[in-house]
């Protein structure tokens, strides 16, 4: 996926990387568990590198919160954003099966809700795939190992480009859910993101939950483009929807227009 600081335009507040200067060379630890808020989600200001927690008010244990080193060195992928955390709790609450492709926040929260318990001596194919650019790759397993996830087991990080055909051998061939977050901030990159899409939704039953903060008014061209390949709907079963709708915070469904199951 392309770096969002590739993205020149001007956005606000939220959207960190026009008002950081990446000077990461002292690490901050700060324990205090983000909220979702302003008034639902946290809005990315920092700029040292850090460690966070949070059991997402309870969705996790709270004796193994999850903990989430943030380093925007490598560029603003690296750290948390809004709709990641929406995606989250949202599908904390719900039961979970075998997932496909995710954001750092998202995959390993959704990991440590998978975790097999502690007797458990199976060793299947890993639950979470959890994709991204390659300078992205040692935070990404820097989080699995910091939360005591074993990776390729619960968890498996990997190197994928958008549109670039390089699809990780590792990513089941027919992933039963991907996961999309806050991938939608750079207008040239939306045909790359819904051919990705497109090869991973290919199986019968694939779905995509598919979340992102609109930001400019070109971020809604992504919705209307995917409509005309593949069956968006609104996920309204979130109490939480009318908190982050306010925050201009979109949840939607994706699967293949020949798919009727979903």
């Amino acid at each position: 996926m392309p770096d969002r600081s590739a993205d020149s335009d001007n956005h606000s507040d939220n959207h960190i990387h026009n008002n950081h200067n990446h000077s990461n060379n002292d690490e901050a630890e700060d324990e205090t568990p983000f909220t979702i808020s302003e008034s639902l989600v946290p809005s990315p200001r920092h700029q040292q590198a850090r460690t966070t927690q949070t059991d997402f008010d309870g969705l996790l244990p709270q004796d193994t919160p999850l903990r989430l080193a943030e380093d925007l060195a490598k560029g603003n992928g690296g750290q948390a954003w809004p709709a990641g955390y929406v995606l989250a709790r949202y599908l904390l609450r719900r039961k979970l099966g075998e997932l496909g492709g995710a954001g750092a926040i998202l995959a390993v929260a959704l990991a440590m809700k998978c975790r097999p318990p502690p007797a458990t001596t199976s060793h299947g194919p890993p639950v979470v795939y959890l994709t991204d650019q390659a300078p992205m790759l040692a935070l990404m397993q820097q989080n699995i190992l910091l939360n005591g996830l074993v990776e390729g087991r619960q968890v498996q990080a990997c190197v994928y480009d958008w549109g670039a055909g390089n699809r990780p051998a590792s990513i089941p061939e027919r992933p039963d859910v991907v996961l999309a977050a806050d991938c939608v901030y750079f207008e040239p990159a939306f045909p790359l993101l819904l051919q990705t899409l497109e090869e991973l939704l290919r199986g019968e039953g694939s779905v995509c939950y598919f979340c992102f903060k609109r930001r400019r008014r070109a971020d809604m061209q992504f919705l209307r483009a995917a409509r005309r390949g593949f069956v968006v709907g609104d996920v309204g079963d979130d109490p939480e929807g009318e908190g982050y709708a306010r925050e201009n915070i979109f949840l939607c469904v994706h699967h293949q227009a020949t798919d009727t199951g979903r």
